[in-house]
């Protein structure tokens, strides 16, 4: 890792030289816009506006816009000011870890001392440790005056940069505001629901189905060229039965939903020892019926007598029987006729 920023921690008298890393980092595939009928690559370009030439980076400053005028501000002018020349972190009050909200999280980074000796900073990271506080900051970084949090992640110092209170919006949702009454075997029903999913967090279980797919996709293009066959790669889409249907029944829904997470390898023992009242009884039901039906069949069976046929050859044997003494009659009609033919030359010979 390379470092992007120095300075130094302070609080009160104490001052940790530290260097400042990104601790995160993108893992998307990265892709580029081209022309869609010859290829070509698209690129965007600075250009003025006024002369119509392609301006360098260098060469470009910043400006604000106020109404009918324009504020231009260069490089120094930003640099000039009191907080972009700070390399302080300047540590404002230590909090309880527990009162910070989540939602204000911004960008992660990693601390690492940045002097002969690791004293100070070891030292700052065991009382973090021991207080189980969190220490709020002020500092500055790529012209930008931000709010922070320095707490401990293993032997690492970390500072989260924090989104100041009027960047965080209020969620006020007027469906919100309407009386709805969940009954108690409702809530139980739920409950056991998160019961059948319970487990610690392992994020090294989790991967990006999205980029691995695309990742798949550009494999198979290359190896293939534009001539893909989507399914042959990533196989026919599974039917779900239940996608798209809208849920009448909460506590049907609830109950369907613990059957199948019980079903998952993670609620297995949970099904195992929480099997309810209903589950049971449905199995008692079904096994009943199952032996009523039994008992129909063998009754039916006794009753009637055995057949070495099946039940179709036997429907289909009376229109067979027709057919056959159809046949045979008109057979025994054709012998007659020439038997008749056969007589009548043989009674003429005897009359002559």
């Amino acid at each position: 890792m390379r470092s992007i920023w120095k300075g130094s921690i302070a609080f009160g008298l104490v001052n940790v030289p530290v260097k400042l890393y990104s601790a995160t980092e993108d893992h998307d595939v990265r892709l580029h816009q081209v022309h869609d009928k010859d290829g070509g690559r698209i690129r965007y370009q600075r250009r003025c506006e006024i002369c119509g030439k392609v301006v360098d980076y260098e060469h470009i400053d910043k400006a604000y816009a106020d109404e009918d005028r324009t504020v231009v501000l260069t490089e120094d002018d930003l640099s000039s000011l009191p907080e972009e020349r700070s390399r302080e972190i300047d540590v404002v009050e230590f909090v309880p870890s527990d009162q910070l909200d989540p939602i204000m999280f911004d960008r992660s980074y990693f601390l690492e001392p940045d002097s002969k000796s690791a004293k100070a900073y070891v030292l700052l990271r065991k009382t973090l440790e021991k207080t189980d506080r969190t220490a709020i900051v002020h500092f500055s970084l790529r012209q930008k005056s931000r709010l922070g949090a320095l707490r401990t992640r293993g032997d690492v110092l970390m500072l989260q940069s924090l989104l100041w209170d009027d960047e965080v919006r209020e969620a006020n949702f007027a469906s919100l505001d309407e009386r709805v009454r969940i009954s108690a075997k409702e809530l139980k029903m739920s409950a056991s629901l998160v019961d059948s999913f319970a487990a610690d967090f392992a994020p090294d279980r989790f991967t990006d189905d999205y980029q691995e797919q695309l990742q798949q996709l550009i494999d198979a293009k290359l190896a293939e060229g534009d001539a893909l066959d989507t399914a042959a790669t990533f196989g026919e889409p599974e039917d779900d039965e239940e996608a798209g249907g809208e849920v009448i029944d909460l506590m049907d829904a609830l109950r369907r939903s613990i059957d199948k997470g019980r079903r998952t390898p993670s609620g297995q023992a949970a099904g195992k020892q929480g099997d309810t009242k209903d589950d049971k009884a449905g199995a008692s039901k079904t096994s009943s019926g199952k032996t009523a039906a039994k008992k129909r069949t063998s009754k039916n069976s006794t009753s009637k007598k055995p057949s070495p046929k099946k039940t179709g050859a036997t429907k289909s044997a009376p229109r067979k029987t027709a057919k056959s003494e159809t046949k045979s009659a008109t057979k025994k009609a054709a012998d007659t006729k020439t038997a008749t033919k056969k007589a009548a030359p043989a009674k003429e010979r005897k009359s002559a």
